[in-house]
């Protein structure tokens, strides 16, 4: 059996975790966690990183931090992971869902533009299979409109925009560190604030909404409640396995990449085919091949081959089912706009086992049993 997925280990994960079992703190904000937002910081060059529990909650933090509410529109691709609108249902806001682009499957910038009104607080974009969005045209309708930019970067870490990191160009974004992501610690994710008033706000945040981090510092002699907060800290024993993946993190995407670029190469004559489509990377975007997926010709084609590709033990999944449609995305939002793309494509993808160590020998097992079921 060829799984859709296998949980990132590059080794050396158990001794760091160890190494976290002899200090005296094991909850969030130890010596690892701070090694991990360090690490974020340098890379990334962003005003400042946090860990959180996963990215669902980074995303609960950013819309805390935007003070999206009852009144306010929140912008966002109806295709995407239920996290990404429930962070500001949560808060009382409306949800406007507009439609992708379908050769990216991001948000498309000019759906964007027609779906801003005055209540607008935020536009929240998704970078799909980590590969950016259109993130200057996104930024030119945001700025001067006090509308404020999430990125769920949440498959993006490594990727580019024009040579600048996914997850540095809004006010605010998530990255994602769960099982089925690049970099991974079970369930995992950072909100990386790119706004410097954000900052002490966030501190208190994730603490509860108390001022404990003044407190650590030395700057009040007791912490109090502030704010609106809730408990977004990661445990060190799951900082501990993440910082072995930044440690190795080139060599991950080594072997990801090298992966993505076999079945590109090895599926062209499937791509061929009218009406069969790979992934598209545009010139400006450098991605780390978080995903490698083909849309069929419609959803009936998409389960005969997943069926298919089943009975000769290959394990390939779809994705999103469009948030519009679904009950609780019609409770708390609307879409604004015409459905061109997003219900007729997301029918169509099929998403191929991708993860770190996968050998080409399975990739190429994966693709001559697609071009079987093809006759490519």
């Amino acid at each position: 059996m060829i799984p859709f997925n296998v949980p990132c280990v590059v080794g050396g994960e158990e001794k760091l975790i160890q190494e976290a079992l002899t200090q005296s703190k094991l909850s969030g904000n130890g010596p690892f966690g701070k090694k991990c937002t360090d690490w974020l910081e340098n890379y990334l060059g962003c005003e400042r990183a946090f860990l959180t529990p996963s990215c669902t909650a980074a995303l609960e933090m950013a819309a805390l931090l935007t003070e999206a509410g009852p009144g306010d529109e929140v912008i966002m691709p109806s295709y995407t992971f239920v996290s990404t609108a429930n962070a500001f249902a949560l808060r009382g806001a409306d949800i406007r869902f507009v439609d992708i682009d379908p050769s990216t499957m991001n948000i498309d910038p000019v759906q964007i533009e027609q779906a801003i009104t005055e209540r607008t607080k935020a536009i929240v974009v998704v970078h799909y299979a980590g590969v950016s969005c259109e993130m200057d045209e996104i930024m030119r309708l945001a700025d001067g409109r006090d509308i404020w930019v999430v990125e769920d970067a949440a498959q993006a870490l490594t990727s580019h925009y024009k040579g600048k990191p996914l997850g540095t160009f809004g006010h605010l974004s998530a990255f994602s560190f769960h099982e089925t992501k690049n970099y991974v610690c079970g369930e995992g994710g950072a909100l990386i604030v790119n706004h410097y008033p954000f900052i002490e706000r966030a501190e208190m945040i994730q603490e509860k909404g108390t001022n404990r981090a003044q407190f650590a510092r030395g700057m009040v002699d007791k912490y109090t409640w502030r704010d609106i907060g809730s408990s977004y800290l990661l445990s060190e024993l799951n900082a501990a396995y993440l910082y072995k993946q930044f440690e190795q993190i080139d060599t991950i995407n080594e072997s990801r990449l090298r992966a993505w670029n076999f079945y590109k190469e090895l599926l062209k004559e499937v791509m061929a085919i009218d009406g069969i489509e790979g992934p598209v990377i545009p010139e400006e975007a450098n991605h780390n091949a978080h995903m490698f997926y083909l849309k069929c010709r419609d959803g009936e084609e998409r389960s005969e081959l997943m069926n298919f590709l089943k009975e000769h033990d290959v394990v390939a999944v779809p994705h999103y089912v469009p948030l519009h449609s679904s009950y609780a995305g019609q409770v708390y939002g609307m879409f604004a706009g015409e459905d061109r793309f997003t219900t007729q494509d997301s029918e169509r993808i099929l998403r191929l086992p991708l993860y770190y160590g996968i050998t080409e020998e399975d990739v190429r097992y994966v693709v001559k049993r697609i071009q079987l079921f093809y006759q490519a």
